[in-house]
Parts: C-alpha cells; structure tokens; sequence
C-alpha cells in the first residue's frame, strides 16, 4: 500500500512538472482576458475554457515535449528545474495517456459550446501543441516554423476566445493579435539562441542554429519593435500596451553582437524573460480593468 501512494506521488509530481506551473498563466491568460475584454460575460464557456488553458493544455504541450525530447533533455544543462524537467521514461506513457484524457473533456465540451469558426480555431491551436514536438511532425525542428507554431500556441487561446464569445475582429483587434504573435516568435526565437551549441551537437535544427546567435538576437529585437509599433494603432488607450514591448527590447539588447560560441550567456536574459511575463501580465491586467471601467 505504502508503495502504491508512494508510486501515485511520484507520478502526479512528474504530470504537474512536465506540464510547467509556471508557464500556466502564459496560456489561460490569453483566453479569458480575451473573451472578457470582447463582451463575452462570466460563463461556463469562460469557466471551461480558462480551466483547460490552465493546465490539460499546458500538461499536453509540455507533456508530448518532454516525451518526444528525452535524449536532447538529458544533455541540456538548463533543463532540471523552472526551465523544463527531464522527464524519466518510467513516466512516458503516463504522461501521453494523461494528456489525452486530461484534454479530450474539456476540447468535447468546447466544440459542443461553441460555433464554426471557434472549432476550426479549437483545431488549428491543438494541432500546433502536438506538432511542435510529436515524432514525424517535430515543427520545433524547422526554422521559422518553429517561431510561429511556438507563437501559436500562445495566441490561439486568444483568438478562440474571441471566436468563442461571437466578437468581431476588428482593426484594434487583429492589430493587437498580429502584435502578440510577433512577441511570440521573437520570444521562441531568442530562446532558441542560448541552445545553438547544444542543439547542433545534438543535431537539432531551430530557427537559431540557422541564422545564428547574432542575426536570431536582432530579428528577435526587430520583432519586439514591429510588435510595439502595431499595439500603437489599436487606438486609445490601446495603444499605452507598446509600451510594454520596451523591457522585452532592453533584456535582448546585450546580446545583439553574441557569438555562437557564446550563446550561453543568453540564459541569464531567458531566465529574466520567465518573470518578466508575470510583471507584463500584472500591467495589462490593469490596462483592461481601467479601459473596463472607464470606457
């Protein structure tokens, strides 16, 4: 019996490690201050919906990730703590068998919830979560495409929020989602700079071992700028969010002359990325409650 608790400890550890608790805010976030903002009320879709961002799909983004990503995990110095577990193979199947339970209520419940164009939506974001990673699709291995589906996964709970509560996309909106998804691939990418030697030793492509630690660096800045620039044509007060694409140019700015062979040094300014989403997040927070209030 004490081996038996012992074992279901274990194993519920490894499941809430892979599935990275403090990236879940990254992904529930999105959805609910997106379906929010746009009319679409306390409901059981914004209750469902904020509930399976949080966790089932971080646990199946990071889950299939750790799974598939084993071998070039173990020779990853950065992996072990906040920055991504080295998943043991004894949890393997449990995780993809965990995954897909954990998912497949909540993703049923939301077509049944919603409509055509947030089903399609619903698709394109689940898609993009296993093809990142899943052995014969592995996205995360394709430069440029690696970027925008790690940005997708991000941006697409979002976009079904706003599907989900039947908004318009209009100007502002589709500004503020294009400027999101330039954060996101410029945030892949200059998280893939600190990995180039790794990854080349382990013969993993990304969109940073094929442009360089240099070139990532400034596409990745030139990316937080567009983004900054966009947010400036939601209008007022919209546009007090370009803003926020400031600290996320000052972090990378150091690292805009660094070698490959120094790509390392980029993991003191990944890390600070890591907080600097929770301080961004807090800002917008009080963006949308005064925009909510006063307008």
């Amino acid at each position: 019996m004490t081996s038996d608790r012992s074992s279901f400890r274990e194993g519920l550890a490894a499941l809430i490690g892979t599935s990275r608790p403090v990236s879940w805010i990254n992904t529930a976030y999105p959805f609910a201050a997106a379906y929010l903002m746009v009319g679409g009320g306390v409901t059981a879709e914004l209750l469902v919906g904020t509930l399976w961002f949080l966790i089932p799909y971080n646990l199946l983004m990071y889950g299939v990730n750790d799974v598939f990503d084993y071998e070039s995990d173990l020779r990853n110095p950065r992996k072990g703590g906040i920055e991504g577990v080295v998943l043991s193979t004894r949890w393997h199947r449990l995780t993809l068998q965990a995954s897909v339970i954990s998912n497949l209520p909540f993703i049923i419940a939301l077509i049944i919830m919603g409509n055509t164009l947030s089903t399609i939506i619903l698709a394109v974001s689940v898609f993009a979560v296993v093809a990142y990673s899943a052995r014969g699709l592995r996205f995360k291995e394709k430069p440029v495409l690696d970027s925008a589906t790690s940005a997708t996964h991000f941006v697409s709970p979002a976009v079904f929020g706003i599907a989900l509560a039947e908004a318009d996309f209009t100007t502002p909106i589709i500004y503020a989602l294009v400027a999101f998804f330039l954060w996101g691939m410029a945030s892949q990418a200059f998280g893939a700079v600190q990995d180039i030697q790794a990854d080349r030793d382990g013969g993993i492509a990304s969109v940073a071992t094929w442009l360089g630690a240099k070139t990532t660096v400034r596409g990745a800045a030139a990316a937080y700028v567009l983004a900054g620039l966009l947010l400036l044509g939601t209008g007022w007060p919209g546009a007090l969010s370009a803003l926020l694409v400031v600290p996320y140019i000052v972090n990378v700015a150091p690292y805009l002359n660094l070698s490959d062979e120094e790509c390392e040094r980029a993991n003191a300014a990944w890390r600070r990325f890591i907080w600097l989403n929770l301080l961004t997040g807090f800002l917008v927070t009080q963006l949308f409650i005064w925009i909510a209030l006063a307008f």
